[in-house]
């Protein structure tokens, strides 16, 4: 067996643990809260009062303005000067969290805008408050429209997590760092992270044609682009 594909079986299992232990949960959490803050400063920009929507656009403004590792150094690093002390992980899942945010908001903010006038007329028509009108018409039209860009977010989402080494994170690439630094061989240990991260991108991605596919048979976007 030639030295190389050795090298990449024996370290596949740390990778691989690391991929499990680290990046997928912070993936799903950084996503879940991301969307969740994004649902909430969509809903402030374009329902608010005006200091809640300037205190929105402020915090989009700067989360999209700056390099996504610029803000984890900022978090990790930065704040300790101000005693705020965190371990690696939840500073991670912050800046993720942050990031994932305002990126979303957007998403969200223009899946809302896009549903018509009429909807909203009709389920005030029908005596729906504007919270019942929604959950119940304007939520799952505009779920439909931001499945893609949405589940875009997430596979590169997974990608980003990498920058999570940079703060000591013990991800997948950080594991491959590690082991680098033992066997000095960066180019079979960067190629090998490489491609799990192409095959957990390419799952991922083929999720998301079948999630579009269920989505269209409710009069969803795939129509709309043939």
């Amino acid at each position: 067996m030639p030295t190389w594909l050795q090298l990449m079986l024996d370290s596949l299992p740390s990778l691989l643990w690391a991929g499990l232990t680290f990046t997928i949960p912070l993936t799903l959490l950084s996503f879940i809260l991301g969307l969740t803050l994004g649902l909430a400063t969509a809903i402030a920009r374009l329902f608010g009062p005006a200091p809640v929507v300037a205190i929105a656009r402020f915090y989009v403004w700067v989360i999209r303005g700056t390099p996504l590792l610029v803000q984890l150094f900022v978090i990790f690093y930065g704040l300790p000067s101000m005693g705020i002390l965190l371990d690696a992980f939840p500073a991670a899942l912050i800046g993720f969290t942050l990031n994932v945010g305002a990126y979303t908001s957007e998403i969200i903010r223009a899946v809302i805008s896009s549903v018509p006038r009429g909807q909203w007329e009709a389920a005030d028509s029908i005596g729906m408050s504007w919270s019942q009108a929604m959950r119940r018409t304007i939520l799952p039209q505009a779920a439909r429209v931001a499945v893609p860009p949405l589940s875009n977010t997430f596979i590169s989402l997974v990608k980003d997590t990498s920058l999570a080494a940079a703060i000591t994170v013990p991800e997948l690439f950080q594991t491959a760092q590690r082991i680098v630094a033992t066997t000095y061989e960066p180019l079979i240990l960067y190629i090998e992270a490489a491609l799990i991260y192409l095959a957990m991108s390419s799952v991922l991605s083929a999720l998301q044609v079948r999630l579009e596919r269920r989505f269209a048979r409710y009069g969803g976007f795939l129509e709309a682009r043939t």
